[in-house]
């Protein structure tokens, strides 16, 4: 694998998704990390390469859960990109107290040769989301950084990005002040994002490999950043596993949410999903014992569809 040649995204085998364009905006999603348990293979690779059967199933089902809360106001596009393992992650994680090292070269690399051919070829002028989960969303978070100020012009396109499921601070807005925390439910050019747990992670103060120091999160029912208490009966309805028929269906879990400052996470007293052992002690040991990592957006995918709307349509009425 050859980390200094980036994918050619010329080739629509490289993308997951190229949508028909039937609407006004457009949304580029990057999924989070997908190569999970055979990175933890005895002498499997850091990197997933774009053929990883594992990553080609979770991209796959990320579209359809995660991805798809664009889809009813935007055009969604999706690349694949060689991604880093989550075992290799770990190990970053571990070292440097975050895992954004382990992202910088190739799967950062990666992306933005997809965005600058998405822009080239793709966007014709445009507004548009930018979103993603876990390492999806710290790879967009180098966007904003970086890529953002490298191009103005785009940048101020940007309706929103949503990079939910990785850590933002409050030092990091302060170096980079041409990134902006959103502040409420309908404001534009912002940052949304949080980070979900259970109750217990804060009250053992759990050590997770996406949250920092001075980590902020906003409530995604009621959109504040304060601790004002969000009850399930706001949630327009969260995604879950039937296990009596095995589809994912829509529904009301008693999926509430209240930001705690201080952690800079949501917690809910949702449940959790279930997962076999072997999976569950992954889940401990990179999110706490009572985290909700992985359904950050399932557990509000309907606010988070109607948030999308109500941004966009802010962003139309002040054009």
């Amino acid at each position: 694998m050859n980390k200094n040649n980036p994918i050619d995204y010329s080739q629509k085998a490289n993308w997951y998704q190229i949508p028909e364009i039937t609407k006004e905006f457009d949304t580029f999603y990057v999924y989070a990390t997908e190569y999970i348990m055979g990175s933890m293979e005895e002498g499997a690779p850091d990197y997933a390469d774009l053929d990883n059967a594992e990553m080609l199933e979770g991209a796959a089902g990320e579209y359809l859960l995660h991805a798809t809360a664009y889809a009813d106001s935007t055009n969604v596009f999706m690349p694949y990109y060689r991604q880093v393992g989550l075992r290799y992650a770990g190990v970053v994680w571990k070292r440097d107290g975050i895992f954004d090292a382990a992202i910088a070269d190739m799967p950062y690399g990666d992306i933005v040769a997809a965005l600058d051919y998405y822009f080239e070829h793709y966007n014709n002028g445009r507004p548009f989301i930018i979103a993603g989960h876990s390492q999806g969303s710290a790879i967009v978070k180098m966007v904003l950084k970086h890529y953002f100020a490298e191009h103005p012009d785009y940048y101020k396109r940007m309706i929103a990005a949503y990079p939910i499921g990785y850590a933002f601070t409050k030092d990091e807005f302060k170096a980079y002040p041409h990134m902006k925390f959103a502040t409420g439910e309908c404001d534009t050019g912002v940052i949304i994002t949080w980070n979900t747990e259970g109750h217990k992670n804060r009250e053992v103060n759990a050590n997770t490999c996406v949250l920092q120091p001075g980590s902020m999160s906003i409530n995604p029912l009621n959109w504040k950043l304060d601790d004002t208490y969000a009850p399930a009966s706001m949630n327009l309805g969260s995604l879950f596993l039937n296990e009596k028929t095995g589809e994912v269906e829509m529904g009301d879990i008693g999926a509430d949410a209240q930001v705690f400052p201080d952690r800079g996470v949501v917690v809910t007293h949702a449940k959790g999903e279930k997962m076999t052992e072997e999976k569950a002690a992954v889940a401990t040991a990179f999110f706490g014992p009572d985290g909700r990592h992985g359904e950050d957006y399932a557990l509000f995918y309907n606010n988070i569809k109607d948030n999308v709307a109500k941004r966009i349509a802010a962003y139309k009425a002040s054009r």
